[in-house]
């Protein structure tokens, strides 16, 4: 996928936080605590040897906890989890140059088993060279996948116009799929792009702004794709495969290249994810924080409590 221009996002930054009052200092003893003071400053100094003000596990409790911090949009994180659901830009090389291939060679020496076997040798090739820079496994073998399924329709049918068929009938699932997902409340592309945001499905119930953009987006994915169906399947029905073949290619990119777009501006005008990972080490840490505490005060002797004055021996007179 082509970088593309970063879009200035609507989303704010988190309000920014009042001047903080200058910590108050210890009262003289005896002095009245302030009415504005908060309660931490009114509480009195606990005398030697009474009980403590606070227990070890709430000090310990409120030390550990932090205060929330909304998540903020990172354009970043999107491009990323861009590339790595899309491919990228080689992910559209590795996508249309077999077909290029296949209908150059078809072309030019109407053989449909050495225009087949060529197209499936350099995506092959293709998907060793990413394998050898340590690039994704997902989209190395699925690009073969593709190639290998239409050229054995091509061989085996005898038509040319074959190879291109297992593609068409992807193209049109998908976009039954994604149309049909958004109808539903579910987009297919919140279940796609989710886990790539560590959000998983947390946009469904908790975050309805993301909802609502992925729903869009999938809205367009299933229309443009419905559209390059609605445009391909004519000429394979009627069309020789060399038109077929050269319509193909030149409706390769641009489609997704659109859909991507607009994906992108749907997303960074939406609300940040929720990190739901970060959430779940957030509450293992306050979890583990607060068994140490508890441990702590089992440990530490607890003070004992003062005991009642005793009174004097009785005056002879107050009986």
């Amino acid at each position: 996928m082509t970088s593309l221009d970063k879009p200035t996002t609507e989303q704010g930054g988190p309000e920014p936080e009042g001047p903080s009052a200058p910590p108050a200092g210890p009262a003289p003893a005896g002095a009245p605590a302030s009415a504005g003071a908060p309660a931490s400053a009114q509480a009195p100094t606990p005398a030697p040897g009474g009980p403590p003000s606070a227990s070890p596990v709430e000090s310990a409790s409120a030390s550990a906890s932090a205060p929330a911090v909304p998540p903020v949009a990172d354009q970043e994180v999107t491009k990323a989890a861009f590339l790595e659901a899309f491919g990228g830009a080689r992910g559209m090389v590795e996508t249309t140059v077999p077909g290029l291939v296949f209908v150059l060679s078809y072309t030019i020496n109407r053989d449909i088993h050495v225009s087949a076997i060529a197209a499936l040798g350099l995506s092959a090739l293709m998907a060793v060279l990413r394998l050898l820079g340590r690039g994704t496994v997902k989209h190395a073998f699925s690009g073969v996948f593709g190639v290998a399924i239409g050229a054995v329709f091509a061989m085996m049918s005898g038509e040319a116009r074959n190879f291109y068929l297992p593609g068409m009938l992807y193209t049109l699932g998908l976009a039954v799929a994604y149309l049909g997902t958004s109808l539903a409340g579910v987009p297919l592309l919140g279940i796609i792009l989710g886990p790539l945001f560590k959000e998983n499905l947390s946009w469904r119930t908790r975050n309805p702004g993301r909802k609502k953009a992925y729903t869009k987006a999938s809205y367009a994915w299933g229309l443009v794709l419905l559209a390059k169906s609605a445009i391909t399947f004519p000429i394979y029905l009627w069309g020789d495969a060399t038109q077929l073949g050269w319509l193909r290619v030149a409706l390769g990119i641009p489609p997704f290249l659109l859909c991507v777009y607009l994906t992108w501006i749907f997303l960074v005008k939406a609300p940040p994810p929720i990190d739901v990972f970060a959430e779940m080490e957030a509450k293992e840490r306050q979890e583990k924080a607060d068994a140490e505490a508890r441990a702590r005060a089992e440990r530490e002797p607890t003070a004992p409590a003062p005991a009642p004055p005793t009174s004097g021996p009785e005056a002879p007179g107050e009986r």
